[in-house]
């Protein structure tokens, strides 16, 4: 059995229940269980058995997973359609900015339909550079986020100044190794410190600050990571083994 046949024979094992749980309601509940259970335990053994048709199901299924993900991009854009429509038809709270996101969201998508059906106009695909699609997302939207990361930088430094306050030995430690960093990435560290003999030019802060990046930071980056990769195992044999049902909704979650 090659890969894609074994692929397709899961893909129409799963939709075999899913035929099965529309004609019995009993199985909407185990069914889902069942297919995550397949699925998941497909993907996790295509990673440690290196034989054929296991070791490629990886591949093979993301072609169905892209097919997924096309259905919930559809989805996903008619629920932001209601749930805005329905705010803007009450007139709730601030409706207004729910409007502004319906016409960019309508705005958008046609303009991507656009180029997609008539791709000879407008200089090109919607892929193409400086078709219409192109034009608005990089004349809208890449202006607004240089202005929304622009308006975070001051709500950073609010928060940094609150956060730095040397009331405990940790506290003063990484107000220490903030004050640091910040100054090493400036020409103010390298002219603070210029002067120092060759012996200490560990301490010369552009130094110091690039040693805390890469030693003590990255270290904690690791710690992190790792706690991380934990997390999403523990998560995934959860679900895998169905113990964690919230997929499936309220009352199983």
């Amino acid at each position: 059995m090659t890969p894609g046949m074994f692929a397709l024979l899961i893909v129409l094992i799963v939709l075999a229940g899913v035929t099965a749980s529309i004609v019995v309601p009993s199985l909407r509940r185990t069914l889902p269980l069942l297919v995550t259970f397949v699925v998941g335990s497909v993907m996790v053994a295509s990673v440690f058995i290196p034989h054929a048709p296991v070791d490629e199901a990886d591949d093979k299924f993301s072609s169905f997973f892209n097919i997924i993900a096309a259905i919930a991009f559809v989805l996903g854009g008619l629920n932001l359609l209601k749930i805005h429509g329905e705010k803007i038809s009450r007139r709730a709270h601030h409706w207004q900015y729910n409007l502004v996101t319906v016409l960019a969201f309508v705005v958008m998508l046609g303009a991507g339909l656009y180029s997609l059906v008539l791709p000879g106009t407008w200089k090109g695909t919607v892929q193409s550079q400086g078709s219409l699609f192109d034009w608005l997302y990089q004349a809208t939207f890449n202006p607004l986020q240089s202005t929304m990361f622009s308006l975070l930088a001051f709500f950073v430094a609010s928060a940094s100044y609150r956060a730095f306050r040397a009331k405990t030995k940790e506290a003063t430690l990484l107000l220490i190794s903030a004050t640091i960093i910040l100054v090493g990435r400036t020409p103010l560290g390298h002219y603070l410190t210029f002067w120092l003999p060759e012996p200490l030019q560990f301490f010369h802060i552009p130094n110091l600050s690039g040693w805390i990046l890469a030693i003590p930071n990255l270290a904690g980056q690791r710690a992190i990571l790792i706690g991380i990769a934990l997390g999403i195992i523990s998560t995934s044999l959860k679900i895998i083994l169905g113990i964690e049902r919230s997929y499936l909704g309220a009352r199983d979650s």
